[in-house]
Order: C-alpha cells, then sequence, then structure tokens
C-alpha cells in the first residue's frame, strides 16, 4: 500500500514539474485546446443525436478539419481519398487508358485531341471525331466521369469504339488496346516561322517537367533555335524541385541560388543551387507570366529575373511563396500544410498578402481589371536588386521587367468559347475541305478566314440559341478569324501544337516578347559574355 502511494506521489511530482517547465502561458494553452477538443466531441454528439436527419459523421469530422486549415492560410487543404488519387496521377505524368483529350460537346464525347504517340493517335483517331459508341453501347449523354471509367484501364486490355468523323457517311469503328498514357507539362514546343525562335509553353510542373523540357531544348536547337520565348502564363506551379531544375536548364554558373525556404523546423529550411547545366545555353531568353503565375512559375521566373539571365515580360504573377508538405492519413486522405516561405535568390518573398480572407485573395489574384493594385504600387514594396544592378521588388509577386497587358474579348467571344463553337464549326469544316492539309507552312502563309465562314459560324451560334451581339461580334472580328484558323489547323494537321502556333500570332503579349529579344541580350552579356557577338 506504502509503495502505490510513493507511485501516486511521483507522478504528482512529474506533473508539478511539467507544469513548473511548460509554464502559465503554455498551460493556458494546453488547456484551452482540451476544452474546444472537448466542445467538438460534444456538437458532434449533439448533431448525432438530435439533428432532423441522420448525419454522416466522416462527412462533419472532414468539414471540421477543412475548416480547421482555412484558419490557417489559403493554401493549407485537406484533400480526400479519392480526390487525391486524381491529384497524384495529375502529378505524376502518367496514367493507362487510350490517349484523347476531350470534351462533351451537345451531349457527344468529342475528340479535342489525340495525344500524340499514344493508341489512339496510331491508330488514326482525330480531333473532331465524335465517339457515338464505347463496347456498342450509345455513348450520347455520357459524363466526364463515365469516360474515365469506360476509356480508362489496364495496360493491354481491348475497348471498342465507333466514331462519326465530320465530313464521312459512314462510322468507323476501332478496337483500342489501352497504353501507358503520358501526362504532357509542356503543352507545346515549336519553332516560329522565322526559324530562329523557340517556343515552349509549360501548362504546370509535374513529375516529368524537367524532362521534357530538356527534350524541347535538344529539338529546337537542332532545328537552329537562336533565341528562347518561355510562356508561363497560367501555370498554377506544381513540384518544387521541378521549378528548381527547370530554372537551372538555363542559368549557366555553378552553385548560384535558384530558390530557399524558410520554416519553423529545421528540416523546412532548404536552399536549391544550379549545377551548371546551363552552360552550354547561351541564348536570349523572355519569359512570359500573367496573374495565373503561381508558385513554381514564379520560382523560375524570379531567378531568371533575380540573375539577370533573361527578360520578364507580360503581367504581375499570382503571388503564391508558401510551400505545402502532404501528409497522407490512415484513410488515403491528405492534408497539405504549408510548412516554409520560399525566397528568390535576392531575397524576396514572393507572397501576397491574405489577410482579408480566402475568398477576396483568391478574386484578387486573379482580378484582370485591376489586379493586385495595391501591392503592385511600387512605392510600397520593399526594394531588392538583381545580379546586375536592376531594381527588382518583392511582397507580392513577381513583377515583370515590360508589363504589357492581353487584349480582352467581349462577352459574346466567351459564349462562343464555352460552348466550343470555334472547334465545332472548324472540325466540320476541315472534313469539307480535306485539302488544305497538304502543307502547314503555306496554310499558315496564305490561308484567311473568309466572309462565309464568319456567316457560317454565326449561323451555328444563332442555331444554338447564343445571346448576340452585333457591337461585341464585330469588335472581335480579328480574334474570331486567328481562332477559327487556330482551330482549322489542329483539325487538318491533328496537332495541337499548330493550333497554338497560329493562335499566338494575334497574341498581343506574344508579339510584343518578340521584340524584346536584343533587350534580353544586353541583359545577360553581364553572365554570359558571348552573347554580345550573336
Amino acid at each position: 500500500m506504502k509503495k502505490k502511494r510513493m507511485m501516486v506521489g511521483t507522478t504528482l511530482v512529474f506533473m508539478v514539474a511539467g507544469v513548473m517547465l511548460w509554464g502559465p502561458t503554455l498551460w493556458a494553452e494546453a488547456q484551452n485546446v482540451n476544452m474546444q477538443l472537448t466542445k467538438l466531441n460534444y456538437v458532434l454528439r449533439m448533431v448525432r443525436d438530435n439533428y432532423v436527419e441522420e448525419p454522416d459523421a466522416v462527412k462533419l469530422l472532414d468539414g471540421a478539419i477543412r475548416g480547421m486549415l482555412e484558419e490557417l492560410d489559403p493554401h493549407s487543404v485537406y484533400i480526400e481519398a479519392d480526390e487525391q488519387k486524381k491529384v497524384t496521377e495529375q502529378f505524376r505524368g502518367k496514367f493507362e487508358g487510350i490517349g484523347i483529350t476531350f470534351s462533351i460537346q451537345n451531349k457527344w464525347l468529342t475528340v479535342v485531341s489525340p495525344i500524340p504517340g499514344t493508341p489512339s493517335d496510331r491508330l488514326g483517331i482525330r480531333a473532331g471525331d465524335r465517339i457515338t459508341h464505347i463496347n456498342s453501347v450509345s455513348a450520347y449523354g455520357i459524363s466526364n466521369e463515365q469516360v474515365f471509367d469506360k476509356l480508362r484501364g489496364p495496360k493491354g486490355t481491348t475497348v471498342d469504339v465507333t466514331v462519326a468523323r465530320p465530313g464521312l457517311d459512314k462510322p468507323l469503328d476501332f478496337t483500342i488496346i489501352r497504353d501507358t498514357i503520358p501526362i504532357f507539362s509542356v503543352g507545346s514546343s515549336f519553332l516560329m516561322p522565322d526559324n530562329k525562335t523557340g517556343y515552349i509553353r509549360i501548362n504546370q510542373f509535374t513529375a516529368t517537367t524537367d524532362q521534357e523540357v530538356a527534350s524541347a531544348l535538344d529539338s529546337l536547337k537542332r532545328q537552329g533555335m537562336t533565341q528562347l520565348l518561355l510562356d508561363l502564363r497560367s501555370n498554377p506551379g506544381g513540384y518544387l524541385d521541378q521549378a528548381w531544375k527547370v530554372a537551372d536548364l538555363f542559368l549557366p554558373k555553378k552553385d548560384q541560388m535558384i530558390v530557399y525556404t524558410l520554416g519553423r523546423t529545421e528540416r523546412s529550411n532548404q536552399e536549391f543551387k544550379t549545377t551548371g547545366r546551363g552552360k552550354d545555353d547561351g541564348f536570349p531568353l523572355v519569359v512570359l507570366i500573367n496573374h495565373g503565375s503561381a508558385s513554381a512559375s514564379e520560382i523560375v521566373a524570379g531567378a531568371i529575373q533575380d540573375h539577370d539571365r533573361g527578360l520578364v515580360v507580360g503581367q504581375v504573377s499570382f503571388g503564391k511563396g508558401l510551400v505545402q508538405t502532404p501528409y497522407q492519413l490512415m484513410d488515403g486522405s491528405v492534408v497539405r500544410i504549408t510548412t516554409a516561405r520560399y525566397y528568390t535568390p535576392a531575397g524576396r518573398l514572393i507572397q501576397r498578402p491574405y489577410d482579408k480572407g480566402i475568398a477576396e485573395y483568391i478574386m484578387e489574384g486573379r482580378d484582370e481589371e485591376d489586379p493586385n493594385a495595391e501591392i503592385v504600387d511600387t512605392t510600397k514594396r520593399e526594394e531588392f536588386h538583381t545580379d546586375g544592378g536592376r531594381v527588382v521588388y518583392g511582397g507580392g509577386g513577381v513583377s515583370p521587367d515590360v508589363t504589357v497587358k492581353p487584349e480582352r474579348t467581349t462577352v459574346l467571344t466567351a459564349r462562343l468559347f464555352s460552348q466550343r463553337l470555334y472547334f465545332e464549326y472548324a472540325t466540320e469544316y476541315a472534313g469539307k475541305h480535306s485539302q488544305l492539309s497538304s502543307n502547314f507552312r503555306q496554310f499558315l502563309t496564305d490561308f484567311k478566314v473568309t466572309d462565309d465562314m464568319l456567316e457560317g459560324l454565326k449561323e451555328l451560334a444563332k442555331s444554338r440559341k447564343i445571346e448576340w451581339s452585333d457591337e461585341e461580334w464585330q469588335k472581335d472580328i480579328e480574334f474570331t478569324k486567328n481562332t477559327l484558323k487556330s482551330e482549322l489547323a489542329s483539325a487538318l494537321f491533328n496537332d495541337r501544337n499548330l493550333y497554338s502556333l497560329v493562335m499566338i500570332q494575334n497574341d498581343v503579349q506574344v508579339q510584343k516578347a518578340l521584340t524584346l529579344f536584343d533587350e534580353a541580350r544586353d541583359i545577360a552579356a553581364g553572365i554570359m559574355p558571348d552573347l554580345k557577338s550573336r
């Protein structure tokens, strides 16, 4: 009995010692946390026992986790298990299926483009093909989720599809053997008509982005590229290590800082430096960004700007400078918690303030009329300096060296895009004029969208009950012509690269960027002297 009392006394001593070591502040905080947990448990029981309908307790607790993370910052999030599977697939760079990008057009499953090198591409499935049956079952009215369920599947398995192709009277039947399908992060890569300017557009930073960009650079150099336009517009980011590796491709010196992170714990503090991979790529470089360029995109643009490797053109970027670490939970769900802030080589924190709330933060970042008005005001932002002494700013996105606003289209054009009418009209037209596909360069130079084509698009829009405005139609007429020609190029030559090549002919940000390579060369000459003589 005496021994038992001694053990209790010892426990009490340790408890008292614990209070003394914690101190009153930490003890009070722990008590508050326990009180809130007790409150949460009480509310859960009250809802479970008294709510008008039987509630789903799992959903209630999921909501509690979301609410907790929303109190932290805009980028700490809870991802359910099913959604996490999709996220993992998106960023690991591959899945198994037939290899198409698609849209549901007037309730029909319509091929936007085959993915190059995939089973669909090899069998000759084309942009504009309408998949009417899958395994002899009608695909009319199919949903996006049903498309994934029916067309994706293990490598080596087969699926039968029936295709209605514009310009053909009879349907086509295909038996497609599923395969591993790459998810490309490089959306477009080609040599421009001047035969010297390379163009690479990165859509997101996935597990394979570094390899894709390196491969694209090699291909463009073999074609004679002497200057590069790197398009990061509307790229939401992705893997931090891929941003580091992509920036490393362009920076010539070894052991230069690309990005570093600082957090509350030692393991959150990291430095990412150059390896010297870019020493042989001494071409002038222009980087395009806009308000949708975020996170990994800002790392690349910030490093290139801070080291004076090239010229950054466009609009101020989104301003996401927070690093998230994923923590997997027992049921396969994941919490992504902000564990650090990242900084550009000059020491700039790119993160925008989010003290007005998450909704305002997201809307402000996407506001095209007056984006981030307060924080773009350079009088309110801290000054930093590039390697060459140029002034750059921190505290809210990467500010471009040259600001170029895009042209704004009308609501009518947005309606036509939302219904994919440019795509639909162009694929129908391509089916009836296949002779146009004999020579792309000739098509690019000589083909003009006719008044009859414009009238045909207008009639299609009106037949679909699109709310019409003659004033808006006239205002966007040149944009409409260029978009129709772009969609027609994709349909005729079965290559979405050609869509982009035609589309940027009327892109004011791209066209301005093409005039700035001399300035980009002059800026980079400080770290790459050979550029002066090129």
